[in-house]
């Protein structure tokens, strides 16, 4: 019999959706063990407002791990500093917010869990409670003291990695460096291998200009930068690369049925096809740091919050992506 794998997830910002969905996701079944990291009582509160049964039980490391039951969850508490009001963001509670990353941190990097699964905060009340936060990923990757960690959205039949991330659109050329783009794939390669089970990975590097340069005729960052350096990883990863290809031609069949992933070279080159293919069923992953880290696709609906309209589909989707994330680590 398979051990429960232990999965921690973050209810993200209290006043959002996800202690909503966090909620209804305890509502299903599941072989492994759901712990999240919040307050019991905001937990109970969303529970009663949605009339769905929740048990919590507090979390002790040292116990054997045990497959999730329906209507109950672990919980790793973490006191509110000011009462939620559904839709309505409050600064107080950012630090609780930062304190559930923490934990959810340390509690990774000591392999008393397998996974972490976050919701969605809200950046900007983070920070005007004048704590400096741009995100999970540099949260995570500060935290695990690694210097370079890649970005990948995923969805069924299509994965994205991204060589730069949230970049002003002139400052992109300028960042493919032949140091980044190294970084970038060998880390894409180690993670493709270690934690999603391939055994030589093939990754399809996009172009940067359109047509991919037209042999310089359209911008030079092929011929200068990314052709080299692809030619020299292909000598020093166990990986096959393809390319640099056209972006306005990479994602079609012909090109996704043959590679493992795709290397776009900024964000939106490479994710508005991806989140039309799949949005409300991706996810977003860290790959690079000493753990599994994974979330959902989606923000804090906010909007929507305290409505019982949060739909689970991305949590359900990324909740499965990490249990076999888990699996296929465990049987390298």
């Amino acid at each position: 019999m398979i051990k429960p794998a232990r999965i921690l997830i973050t209810a993200g910002e209290p006043a959002g959706i996800g202690p909503e969905i966090v909620v209804k996701l305890a509502q299903l079944e599941n072989s492994d063990q759901l712990l999240v990291c919040a307050s019991p009582k905001l937990l109970k509160d969303t529970a009663q407002q949605l009339q769905l049964p929740l048990t919590l039980s507090e979390f002790d490391p040292e116990q054997a791990p045990t497959a999730h039951q329906k209507g109950h969850l672990w919980v790793v508490p973490v006191e509110l500093e000011a009462p939620v009001v559904a839709g309505k963001l409050n600064q107080a509670n950012a630090e609780y917010v930062i304190t559930t990353l923490e934990i959810a941190h340390q509690l990774a990097y000591e392999n008393r869990v397998d996974a972490i699964l976050t919701g969605p905060v809200h950046k900007g009340i983070i920070n005007q409670a004048g704590l400096p936060f741009t995100g999970h990923t540099e949260f995570f990757a500060d935290k695990s003291s690694v210097d370079k960690v890649v970005m990948m959205l995923a969805t069924e039949g299509l994965r994205v990695a991204l060589a730069t991330t949230h970049l002003p659109l002139k400052a992109v050329s300028d960042a493919i460096t032949p140091q980044l783009l190294s970084e970038v794939i060998s880390i894409l390669a180690q993670d493709l291998h270690n934690k999603f089970g391939l055994e030589r990975p093939k990754i399809l590097v996009c172009g940067l200009n359109p047509h991919a340069g037209e042999d310089g005729h359209l911008g030079r960052e092929e011929i200068d930068t990314i052709i080299p350096t692809l030619e020299r990883l292909r000598t020093q990863i166990n990986a096959q690369l393809i390319g640099p290809i056209p972006a306005d031609t990479a994602f079609q069949p012909k090109w996704l049925e043959q590679v493992d992933t795709v290397l776009a070279m900024y964000h939106d080159q490479g994710l508005p096809t991806l989140k039309y293919k799949g949005f409300g069923k991706a996810i977003n992953l860290t790959l690079g740091l000493p753990y599994i880290r994974t979330s959902v696709d989606h923000g804090t609906g906010l909007d929507i919050a305290g409505h019982n309209l949060a739909d689970i589909g991305s949590m359900q989707y990324a909740l499965q992506f990490t249990q076999q994330l888990i699996r296929n680590s465990k049987s390298n």
